[in-house]
């Protein structure tokens, strides 16, 4: 079915988005989300945490109206947990009857992790009656499981909330098809319930830039990581691969650029000081845009360094899809839905530990042809299939089907509109 704008509409419908692991604007995803909403005709709000560079409790940008607010601390043990989670839970909460008292909403669309956000849905759908979109980023059990390295009574709590959480929900987005199994087979939702809207960037602004070249700080090669630091990322191993590159192999010819912030971000800096890798690493913490785009732009090869686990194996990763818009080829454990995402982008290396991912960066380095040809297929598959425009309009679809009486959806481009 095709939708074509209707200037003569009403608007379809007033959303609130509610995150808690990132702010925005820099969590990509959401934000990509956010201004597709607000660019079909739906009055956005946003409750999100503070940030390093994002402290303002309220403002307004670019028409999304976004809450902020303060976390205690950054969580590393079950008691952590509890204190961070039910700080946030409270204030999502007070932010949301703010936020229906100013703009009113329609439906609550909640981006985990955690899986405990259904209950401020809830109170709006038994109260207020408003519908609930749950937007699946992670897979929290499993993480609880990588995390500890256990199961037992929280992995179990966390199985019940990522249960409730889908049978709260009116409809669901998942970031790949393996969670969409999972939304269906594990949460019980129907299939025509279930959308699939992938993280990919917008190729429009994310673009190869003129490079930073200071980042090289002379050196032949540059290798690069963007992300989250939190332990499951792996970045540990990363840092470690440089200690194996400069001072098990003795080359002084590599360096490397860390883009991102996240609770391990101080402990990663210490680790790489404790390896007398100052000089061959930078931590350039949270950055976005251009002068993200001139560091990765600068790079010859990036790094996932995510080791594969029960978590890992199953996600979409951001960086896979980011690394290919930038023709950047890359290296990484074998990691069976990345592998799926990177087809020929990616150089997959078969063991599991830094010496095998310093070995494949080292042959990659090493092999400038291949580089080229990762380059060339990763950039040729993100022009042809990395479409935001196409992704967004799954996410639309799943509106429409949550808030029927909004009818058709105003949209920008004539593109036929299916549930995947």
């Amino acid at each position: 079915m095709i939708h074509s704008a209707n200037p003569r509409q009403a608007a379809p419908g007033k959303v609130l988005i509610i995150v808690e692991n990132l702010p925005v604007p820099f969590d990509r995803r959401v934000w990509q989300e956010a201004t597709a909403l607000k660019d079909a005709g739906y009055e956005v709000s946003v409750i999100c945490p503070t940030g390093r560079d994002y402290q303002a409790r309220e403002e307004t940008i670019d028409g999304i109206h976004v809450y902020r607010h303060p976390l205690p601390f950054e969580a590393s043990g079950a008691l952590g947990y509890l204190v961070e989670y039910s700080a946030a839970l409270f204030h999502e909460l007070r932010l949301s009857l703010k936020v229906l008292r100013r703009h009113g909403f329609d439906v609550i669309h909640a981006c985990n992790p955690p899986d405990l956000i259904f209950l401020v849905a809830l109170v709006h759908k038994v109260l207020f009656g408003k519908k609930f979109i749950f937007d699946q980023h992670d897979i929290n059990p499993e993480l609880f499981e990588v995390k500890f390295g256990r199961k037992g009574f929280f992995h179990k709590l966390l199985q019940f909330f990522e249960a409730c959480t889908f049978r709260t929900a009116d409809a669901s987005l998942a970031t790949n098809e393996t969670l969409k199994r999972r939304a269906i087979e594990q949460g019980g939702m129907p299939k025509d319930k279930v959308w699939v809207v992938r993280s990919f960037p917008d190729l429009k602004k994310f673009q190869r830039t003129e490079p930073d070249v200071a980042t090289r700080k002379g050196r032949n090669h540059l290798i690069g990581y963007v992300g989250i630091m939190a332990r499951q990322d792996g970045v540990d191993l990363l840092v470690e691969v440089m200690h194996q590159i400069v001072n098990v192999q003795g080359r002084s010819d590599i360096g490397c650029v860390i883009i991102g912030n996240g609770p391990d971000y101080e402990r990663l800096q210490a680790l790489s000081a404790s390896r007398g890798l100052e000089d061959y690493i930078e931590f350039t913490g949270y950055l976005s845009g251009q002068p993200m785009l001139a560091k990765l732009s600068a790079c010859d090869i990036g790094v996932i360094p995510d080791p594969s686990n029960a978590c890992n194996d199953k996600l979409s990763m951001n960086k896979v899809f980011e690394y290919m818009a930038l023709g950047l080829p890359f290296v990484q454990f074998d990691l069976p839905q990345a592998r799926i995402d990177a087809g020929e982008a990616a150089h997959i290396v078969s063991g599991t530990e830094p010496e095998d991912l310093a070995q494949g960066i080292s042959e990659l380095l090493a092999d400038e042809d291949k580089r080229a040809r990762m380059s060339a297929y990763g950039q040729e598959r993100a022009q042809r299939e990395f479409h935001w425009s196409l992704e967004k309009h799954a996410m639309l679809a799943a509106y429409r089907d949550v808030l029927p009486a909004a009818g058709d959806i105003p949209a920008t481009s004539n593109v036929p509109v299916s549930s995947q």
